[in-house]
């Protein structure tokens, strides 16, 4: 999944290194599906109904194994609870530091949109969240 920072982020590692407060990573990233992507600025639509919930991911070297060559990939699969109800055309996903509301840390549109339906389940299989620095 391509990708990119959202302006929330860009902000923090601004200040970060130049002369503003320190950015303290989020000790867990809560991963979202969207239907309509999203932007640097946030938005789009997430996902809602039939069982949907964010999926918390503890935010260390095991699921997110050291970058290398500019990447990052998630070194564990995220997996969605099973859709009691249709999810609709699932077309991105986000990280954000909170299971609801909170910010944005970055999003990234599937080269491939997947219907969820009642029933199914959702995966992002390891290395398939793929976050790049340009």
């Amino acid at each position: 999944m391509p990708s990119g920072k959202s302006s929330y982020l860009i902000d923090e590692i601004l200040d970060h290194i130049y002369g503003g407060g320190d950015f303290a990573r989020p000790a867990t990233l809560y991963c979202a599906l969207f239907t309509v992507t999203p932007t640097a600025a946030g938005g789009g639509t997430e996902a809602t109904g039939g069982s949907y919930a964010r999926v918390a991911i503890t935010n260390n070297n095991t699921n997110f194994p050291a970058a290398a060559g500019g990447v990052k990939r998630n070194g564990t699969a995220i997996t969605f609870p099973a859709a009691t109800a249709d999810w609709g055309d699932i077309v991105a996903a986000a990280f954000f530091d909170a299971s609801s509301g909170g910010n944005m840390i970055s999003f990234g549109a599937f080269s491939v949109t997947r219907t969820v339906r009642n029933g199914d389940t959702f995966e992002i299989p390891i290395n398939g969240a793929t976050i790049t620095e340009a």
